[in-house]
């Protein structure tokens, strides 16, 4: 019986194979999403063992946070690139689950992600989320929470209103379009928690800080970031 079932799963393969989201190849048994040479190729920047990293860097003297990163180096053309692609405009989300796994396991090994008592996923605007479907970075939320055991609250935290794309602005630029743009509200269900914020790609920080500045204002304890890709 399960070898029947082995030879239909993979006829089932052979006619539709999944391909890895980040070099195209056919994906192997009990490979998901990404292959695993990919996997171990990814260029990993290693910040989570780092309180001085270039990610918390960009937000130092520009609000009070625990600790700050991005699991990954961002380029355009790369693996990494087609990953955020897959994610965010090819309805992936799949991806997003994979990688948040992947990032829970990485702060896991350092010591500076202690204590966490909830995950908050940058939100999109309405608008935004009806014509995409879906947001992003709240299935890098779910595959922390898988791994790490946490509780994620995709709507305490609000876009208020539509903005501008931030990929060809100025840092000054992008804190501009974003500033007071993101509201909370219940706010009792964040006070005194340490939140721990997640998105996508990080540039600037200019998201991070518009939005962990809006979290501050809901008398949270403490407040880490994290996203999957730095973009310098």
């Amino acid at each position: 019986m399960f070898a029947l079932k082995r030879y239909a799963l993979d006829m089932i393969s052979l006619l539709f194979p999944e391909l890895c989201n980040a070099c195209g190849k056919q994906l192997y048994h009990q490979e998901e999403q990404i292959c695993t040479k990919c996997l171990f190729d990814l260029p990993y920047t290693d910040f989570h063992f780092y309180a001085d990293n270039l990610v918390a860097k960009q937000l130092w003297n520009r609000l009070p946070f625990n600790t700050a990163m991005a699991m990954l180096y961002f380029k355009k053309g790369s693996k990494v690139q087609n990953l955020m692609h897959a994610l965010k405009y090819k309805a992936k989300t799949d991806v997003g689950i994979v990688l948040g796994n992947l990032l829970a396991q990485r702060l896991l090994l350092g010591n500076l992600y202690k204590e966490i008592d909830i995950i908050i996923p940058v939100p999109l605007h309405e608008k935004k989320l009806k014509s995409r479907g879906y947001n992003q970075s709240e299935y890098i939320a779910k595959g922390l929470a898988d791994t790490l055991g946490i509780t994620v609250n995709s709507f305490c935290l609000y876009k208020t209103k539509a903005t501008e794309s931030q990929t060809r602005k100025t840092r000054y630029s992008r804190f501009e379009n974003l500033e007071d743009v993101f509201l909370v509200k219940n706010i009792e269900q964040l006070e005194n928690k340490h939140v721990l914020l997640v998105d996508d790609v990080v540039t600037t920080g200019s998201t991070f800080e518009a939005c962990g500045n809006a979290l501050w204002k809901a008398n949270i304890k403490n407040l880490s970031f994290a996203a999957l890709a730095f973009s310098e």
